[in-house]
């Protein structure tokens, strides 16, 4: 039963950390704006959560893995559109 209860937690938090992002994502996607989004801090972000996934992935650690591959659809948005607007 204490198993089940930390495993739903790492669920838990998973989700509310995983949730934090998407609002960015939104609106990055509804306005265009990257001016105020350190290109360097996002890049390191991306990278630790890939790496985080990859390391739920090898562990077998179900919340840390969903939880990351998550977090990298709306880091990877505004990654990408930091990236694209520095091309123009």
């Amino acid at each position: 039963m204490a198993e089940l209860s930390v495993r739903l937690l790492g669920y838990a938090a998973a989700a509310l950390t995983t949730a934090s992002f998407f609002p960015q994502a939104i609106k990055t996607l509804r306005t265009g704006d990257t001016s105020g989004i350190s290109l360097h801090m996002y890049l390191l972000f991306t990278s630790g959560i890939a790496a985080w996934a990859l390391y739920g992935l090898l562990t077998r650690d179900g919340p840390v893995l969903l939880a990351n591959l998550l977090t990298l659809l709306p880091a990877g948005v505004v990654l990408q559109r930091k990236l694209l607007s520095l091309r123009r």
